[in-house]
């Protein structure tokens, strides 16, 4: 016997994610998945990923919400689309139900979402003009280094000092590393540096309350960021289970919520 579920897409330009969760909004199944060129295949792809953890079928599906840059790209959503904004904060405050500040460093862009206790959104910034602080700038580091993305976090780690960058524009910031390169830096400092720069390039968008939250794919990959955040903010930061479904699963708490309010 399957159960009923509710599907929630956050279709970024970078990765697609689905979460599949119950009416007591409990995550039974979820995927992850690059993007790439055909977003409506990818969709169904994690899609079928997700529910094939739970046991359900398309025919079971009560209500889905998307989200993301390609959220108008998918055939299998029965609700209206919902902004990144109200997933990603959605899905945040339903494992941090209180006042909190949420980071969300993403494959394009950075977002700051401030919540009240009840959940209301207070205010938000995004920086959609730069990719500085973003996924984009870690992978083209990682590409300008030679290093594959997946070691990046361990380097960071095993790091002596910190090679700060003088930089956050991206192209710039690359010509400082391939200078540090030359001057025969260790590699582990420079790419603390790089770490450095992109956490400091968030904190700056805006003043932060007490509770911090960070998601994203760019934290789910590179826990030590969490660390370096919590040591500038100068106390711990909040990290949800799954840091990287955070707005796909905002987008199915739209959907059940939308489906239960129904006439």
């Amino acid at each position: 016997m399957t159960t009923a579920v509710f599907v929630g897409l956050d279709m970024g330009a970078s990765r697609t994610k689905v979460v599949v969760i119950d009416a007591q909004g409990q995550m039974r199944g979820h995927a992850v998945k690059k993007s790439g060129i055909d977003f409506a295949a990818t969709a169904a792809f994690c899609l079928d990923t997700a529910l094939a953890q739970t046991g359900a079928a398309r025919c079971d599906i009560l209500a889905a919400v998307a989200t993301g840059y390609g959220r108008n790209n998918v055939a299998f959503i029965t609700q209206e689309s919902k902004t990144e904004i109200g997933c990603h904060a959605r899905g945040c405050y339903h494992s941090f139900p209180e006042a909190i500040t949420i980071l969300d460093i993403g494959g394009q862009d950075n977002k700051i979402i401030k919540l009240d206790s009840r959940g209301r959104r207070d205010s938000f910034k995004m920086n959609r003009k730069c990719a500085a602080g973003t996924g984009a700038f870690l992978e083209e580091m990682s590409s300008r280094l030679d290093i594959p993305l997946a070691e990046m976090n361990d380097l960071a780690r095993q790091a002596t000092q910190v090679l700060k960058l003088g930089s956050y524009c991206t192209v710039f910031s690359a010509t400082e590393v391939l200078e540090n390169i030359r001057h025969g830096k260790p590699v582990a400092d420079i790419v603390k540096g790089i770490f450095y720069s992109m956490i400091q390039r968030v904190l700056e968008m805006d003043a932060l309350s007490e509770k911090v939250v960070l998601s994203g794919g760019v934290v789910a990959h590179n826990p030590y960021l969490v660390e370096m955040a919590a040591e500038l903010i100068g106390r711990p930061v909040l990290l949800p289970e799954f840091p990287q479904l955070t707005g796909a699963l905002g987008a199915a708490l739209y959907a059940r919520d939308g489906f239960q309010e129904s006439p």
